[in-house]
């Protein structure tokens, strides 16, 4: 065997990105590295893996397609290694691909990553950051192990446990008219500018809470991104709802946020561990799953403020 494991893993970053481009800035490697490391690929397995496309990226082939699957496949069994290693031992050590619903990664995941690590040094956490649908998708393929969402559908084969339920509230500017309020109803808000998140399912509970008290929403701006939504909030633009509790009651320009409780008996968002079903866990994921339950509960949430803090 004439090729190595790195070689593969900057083939399989460059098909999937699109271009060596996009590859290099991935994985901190420089453009040449990647070049070479495919050109040495397709000289060793006598193939072209890319149809180069001048100043637009790369195209697989179709033999490069069936590679880079075969690819992935070989880096996976690899990675394995170290996991069937670490049984044997005892140790607790290895690399774990753990998703996070987009809106939660920022707050969550580092202090959770963080920590686990302090207790196993030997353990690797990579995270990957994305909506609930494609992480339900990485995960039915066994590219990541782990994912912590909420409680929205997943795919055939994925167990989820819950951990912690968020509540609705609302956010305003320090100026608006109801910022020295305690709590609000959904009817006091609801004549009021609506920033929305507009994430597909993130859409749906929020306009279910609107619909179940029969009133309708003055929707005036929509974002995917959720510091565009609480900056545009925190510069009065109108409020927003929001189940994320940021230890930050600041926006990304300094503005002061005000977050008023919602009252009312409306639908708690719920965070948990999403699983593959029936399969033999390794001892690294065995330690993960347990330092996400004792992490993550009603009572304290990596990145959040507590439930009844302002």
């Amino acid at each position: 065997m004439r090729y190595t494991l790195r070689q593969l893993e900057y083939f399989v970053a460059a098909g999937e990105a699109g271009s060596i481009r996009s590859a290099s800035d991935k994985l901190s490697i420089s453009q040449p590295s990647i070049s070479t490391a495919i050109s040495h690929l397709e000289i060793e397995f006598g193939v072209q893996l890319f149809v180069r496309h001048h100043a637009q990226g790369l195209s697989l082939t179709g033999a490069g397609q069936t590679l880079l699957a075969e690819a992935k496949r070989v880096i996976s069994m690899a990675e394995n290694l170290h996991a069937l290693a670490a049984e044997t031992t005892g140790q607790v050590r290895g690399l774990l691909g753990v998703g996070a619903m987009i809106t939660l990664a920022p707050m969550i995941m580092p202090e959770l990553a963080y920590n686990f690590r302090q207790n196993f040094p030997a353990s690797e956490i990579r995270q990957v950051a994305a909506n609930h649908e494609s992480l339900g998708e990485k995960l039915s393929k066994a590219e990541i192990d782990l994912v912590i969402s909420y409680d929205l559908p997943l795919p055939p084969g994925i167990a989820f446990e819950p951990l912690a339920s968020l509540p609705p509230h609302a956010l305003v500017a320090r100026s608006h008219r109801l910022a020295e309020m305690e709590e609000v109803t959904l009817e006091e808000l609801a004549a009021d500018p609506l920033i929305l998140l507009d994430l597909p399912l993130s859409r749906h509970y929020f306009n279910e809470l609107y619909e179940r008290e029969g009133l309708r929403p003055n929707v005036y701006a929509r974002a995917a991104e959720q510091e565009i939504v609480r900056t545009m909030v925190a510069n009065g633009y109108g409020y927003t709802l929001a189940n994320v509790r940021p230890r930050s009651d600041r926006a990304l320009d300094g503005k002061r946020l005000v977050r008023l409780r919602l009252r009312g008996d409306h639908r708690p968002m719920v965070i948990g561990m999403a699983m593959r079903q029936g399969e033999r866990q390794s001892r690294l994921l065995e330690h993960f799953i347990l330092h996400c339950r004792a992490s993550i509960s009603d009572q304290t949430i990596p990145g959040m403020c507590p439930l009844d803090e302002g």
